[in-house]
């Protein structure tokens, strides 16, 4: 079973943990997310790092280098290694599936997406972003709603300075409420909705001879609820002012911020004044 192949053996039968899981999941903030360490067979996913292409080097590879995002993206699953092609026929079978759909409590039965648009291989190197965003909403082709993003990093001895982690912003983009560093052998599963605000706005600091590695797809469902859409979004990648530059509380410190640095320029144009002018003044006595 690939299953025990690709899965670590602390959680192949451990019904404790996955109910854990799933009492997490749903009261996570900013929206239903999950982190679990150590999910997947530490010596599988050192061999699928062993395989990772240089991105650069495909044919099919997706380079981005605008100021939203600088990425390279590649999702030709017939030309995946092997291994690579395993887990990703783990992630879109019917036993990973059900996984999902215990522990995020999801109704409508969830559907794999195995063309993985916007996913498969994702790479970022030094200088790179992904500036915060919603993402689409709905399948390219199908018409099938986007519930839910797999992420699974492959960054060993990843540092703190490098940067490159995942940012949860609530929905009016005030403030980032989680960060994810994006350490290896991480799963990260998170809710997409139309306020699933999320993304690692900041340029990587890694060495130039690292990268920022992940595995990304995507799940759907026919139907959603309500509460999970905005009205009249439209069906693309929206990219965010991590400012909060529509909303009054960053209008209000705006405010504030101006006022005290005019008032810091005439405090210094005061003590300019008293330094120069009054004491020349006082030797003219």
């Amino acid at each position: 079973m690939l299953k025990n192949k690709i899965v670590s053996e602390r959680y192949l039968n451990s019904l404790h943990l996955i109910n854990d899981f799933k009492n997490k999941y749903s009261s996570e903030k900013p929206y239903p997310n999950i982190i679990i360490p150590n999910f997947f067979n530490e010596k599988f996913l050192n061999d699928i790092i062993s395989e990772f292409p240089d991105l650069r080097n495909l044919e099919d590879t997706k380079s981005y280098n605008n100021k939203n995002e600088i990425k390279l993206a590649s999702n030709d699953f017939k030309k995946f290694p092997n291994k690579i092609k395993e887990i990703f026929n783990y992630l879109n079978s019917e036993e990973f599936l059900k996984f999902l759909q215990f522990v995020t409590s999801i109704k409508e039965k969830l559907i794999a997406d195995k063309d993985l648009n916007g996913g498969g291989l994702h790479e970022i190197k030094r200088g790179g972003l992904l500036k915060v965003h919603t993402d689409f909403n709905r399948h390219p082709t199908l018409p099938l709603d986007r519930r839910l993003n797999i992420l699974i990093y492959l960054n060993k001895n990843w540092k703190e300075e490098y940067g490159g982690e995942l940012q949860l912003w609530d929905k009016d983009m005030n403030s980032c409420v989680k960060k994810i560093p994006p350490l290896f052998n991480t799963l990260v599963i998170f809710s997409t909705t139309d306020f699933s605000n999320h993304g690692h706005p900041d340029p990587l600091m890694c060495p130039s001879d690292k990268s920022r590695r992940s595995l990304a797809t995507y799940y759907y469902s026919e139907g959603r609820p309500k509460n999970e859409v905005l009205i009249n979004k439209k069906n693309r990648t929206e990219f965010k002012d991590r400012e909060g530059f529509n909303n009054e509380t960053f209008k209000k410190n705006e405010i504030f911020k101006n006022f005290l640095r005019k008032f810091k320029f005439y405090q210094n144009l005061k003590d300019f004044e008293k330094r120069y002018f009054r004491s020349g003044n006082n030797k003219n006595k």
